[in-house]
């Protein structure tokens, strides 16, 4: 973690409260960074917090219903006064729907795209107008999936979503960029967060089994990789997605016989 330095740097872990983005809060605050929460459940990321304090770091717990505008505007504010400064923001929020297009309700479809792409704007948009207001740089990493870059069948409005997403990342990155704001997505497969253990034991969410390495990713894998995007080991890479899928989207998609 020496060469991953975070010392004294501010951020904010959207979603921070339960899987990926607790192992982000953990690691980010393992490289040095005071970590604040936020989460839907209040609980849920006053335990996080708990176990950032723990590694001597600064944090503070916040919960906000992020498909709104004016929530996330004060959660941002409050997350610059709790971190002593915001450097960071990783927005991790989503989760997907299962049905057909033809299948698919229109509350299903809104409901997604607000999840999974609505509030993305809402938390990037505060948080450079942030940082252009104190006038400081600023990094901002927002979680996608391989289901925005290829077809999404029985959940395509959480791809569609995470399509525009992956569209936002790249405008966001040259339109802030002269504010010396970079933005970045990771992109994973499938992740063995709790939530998704019990969708696969439930059978109401498919469970990918044909990846390149091992096993499927655990929380801390992407995390991992939005740690190095936040870093300054990442200080040239803006508008860019790196995807964490265990090598699955590298299948040649033909069977040869």
């Amino acid at each position: 973690m020496s060469i991953l330095d975070l010392s004294g740097r501010g951020a904010l872990v959207v979603g921070g409260g339960q899987g990926m983005g607790r192992a982000t809060a953990l690691l980010l605050a393992q490289a040095g960074a005071n970590v604040v929460i936020l989460d839907a459940d209040l609980e849920r990321a006053e335990k996080v917090a708990s176990e950032i304090e723990a590694l001597g770091r600064k944090s503070g717990a916040i919960a906000a219903d992020v498909t709104r505008s004016d929530a996330v505007e004060s959660a941002v504010a409050a997350a610059e006064q709790a971190s002593g400064g915001l450097d960071i923001v990783v927005n991790i929020v989503g989760g997907a729907s299962w049905a057909p297009l033809l299948s698919v309700d229109d509350e299903t479809w809104e409901r997604d795209f607000a999840v999974n792409l609505r509030h993305h704007l809402y938390v990037g948009r505060s948080a450079a107008r942030n940082w252009i207001d104190h006038d400081r740089p600023g990094a901002l990493c927002v979680v996608a999936s391989v289901s925005g870059m290829f077809s999404s069948a029985r959940h395509g409005a959480y791809g569609a979503a995470k399509a525009g997403l992956l569209s936002f990342v790249r405008t966001a990155a040259e339109e802030w960029w002269p504010h010396g704001i970079r933005v970045n997505a990771v992109v994973p497969g499938a992740v063995r967060t709790p939530r998704m253990e019990a969708e696969w034991a439930a059978g109401t969410t498919p469970r990918p089994a044909d990846i390149l390495l091992d096993r499927l990713a655990d929380p801390e894998d992407i995390g991992g990789a939005i740690s190095f995007l936040v870093s300054d080991l990442a200080k040239k890479v803006t508008g860019q997605s790196i995807i964490v899928d265990g090598g699955w989207t590298t299948r040649f998609p033909y069977a040869l016989t």
